[in-house]
């Protein structure tokens, strides 16, 4: 996280005195002047480590909002973008096109240009749009995400902020008396063990991913089929509750021995059942949702889409993140930062593709 906010305040320095004329003429003393002394203190408590993330973010955001760093970047060599949307969650059509509407809207007055909507009703259009060029970005779930990075050389631009994160930590649960020395991931072979849902990130791709690409699960085949039956071979048996509280509840039920989740698995259950599940392995970061571009974007455009988009982070703008996707905010970030091995594991899943796009198919 912090590595993002740094880059989020180098940005933010770069651009701190608007590129114009009058502008480039003013003194930085003015410029300081326009810095609130609670933000100073804020920054030099950020370095000491006196002064949390969040803080330092809320601070950032509160500047960007009130126009104190301005971002005046500006599209160049092309009159018009376009972005794609999916929901990741079943919804009305009806109710998210406005919500896409607005996010272009909104870009359209920042970036000069005019900005296209495109809104299909799978991924595959959106991935193919990528990598012919039709499209120029794209808000998505990281699991087709990582597919539009290996098909189309999409890169990834920023990252959704979800509950003052960026990730969250896919995690091995078991009962709250297993009194077992668990050390490695190979503990849950030959278990019963509760997944997620067939295409989960943190309940399914980053576990059974990081099992194949350990080594303690091999796919014997080249199809979806293999690895259903790989599945089948690595455990006494397995289930897909289709979510987390399904995965919860069969764990604190005793039904299995493991379950997989995300780091707050305890908070799908009842309160007087929280206790009765703990962690046992922590298996790495699984990332948030992305806005990705496409391969030949221009350094300058990526600069200004970003520019825009940090805009909505707080102030007058921000419910038009939370009305697409209920997401925070969104910061820059990069492939490699943000994707941090997760879609080494979806590689690793052989037929895996297959069975994430059927996911968002009609």
């Amino acid at each position: 996280m912090k590595q993002i906010i740094i880059a989020l305040a180098v940005m933010a320095s770069l651009v701190i005195v608007p590129a114009t004329q009058a502008a480039e003429a003013q003194s930085m003393s003015d410029v300081e002047s326009k810095i609130p002394q609670y933000v100073k203190f804020l920054a030099e408590g950020w370095v000491g480590g006196s002064i949390s993330d969040d803080e330092f973010i809320v601070a950032l955001q509160d500047l960007i909002a009130a126009d104190v760093i301005p971002l005046e970047s500006r599209i160049t060599g092309t009159d018009s973008l376009t972005i794609g949307f999916i929901p990741v969650k079943p919804v009305d059509f009806s109710g998210f096109e406005p919500a896409a509407e607005a996010f272009a809207e909104f870009l359209e007055s920042q970036l000069g240009v005019d900005v296209e909507t495109n809104t299909p009703s799978s991924y595959e259009p959106i991935i193919e749009s990528l990598r012919f060029g039709h499209i120029d970005a794209a808000i998505m779930d990281t699991g087709p995400a990582c597919i539009a990075i290996s098909q189309s050389g999409a890169e990834v631009l920023m990252a959704e902020v979800d509950s003052g994160r960026i990730y969250y930590q896919a995690t091995v649960w078991v009962s709250a008396d297993n009194d077992d020395e668990i050390e490695s991931l190979d503990y849950v072979l030959d278990k019963k063990v509760s997944f997620t849902s067939q295409t989960g990130s943190s309940g399914f791709v980053r576990p059974f991913g990081s099992l194949v690409t350990d080594g303690h699960v091999t796919i014997n085949g080249d199809d979806v089929v293999a690895l259903e039956q790989a599945i089948d071979d690595a455990f006494e048996s397995h289930a897909f509750p289709g979510s987390y509280s399904g995965a919860a509840e069969l764990l604190a039920a005793g039904v299995v021995d493991v379950a997989f989740g995300n780091d707050r698995l305890p908070s799908y259950l009842p309160e007087e059942e929280r206790g009765l599940i703990k962690p046992a392995l922590t298996l790495g970061p699984v990332p948030s949702h992305v806005l990705v571009v496409s391969a030949d974007m221009s350094e300058n455009n990526r600069k200004a889409l970003t520019d825009a988009v940090l805009k909505l982070n707080g102030g007058p703008n921000a419910s038009i993140l939370y009305d697409l996707y209920n997401a925070d905010a969104m910061l820059p970030t990069t492939t490699d930062h943000h994707m941090a091995g997760f879609c080494d594991n979806i590689n690793d899943l052989i037929g895996f593709e297959d069975r994430l796009l059927d996911k968002f198919r009609n």
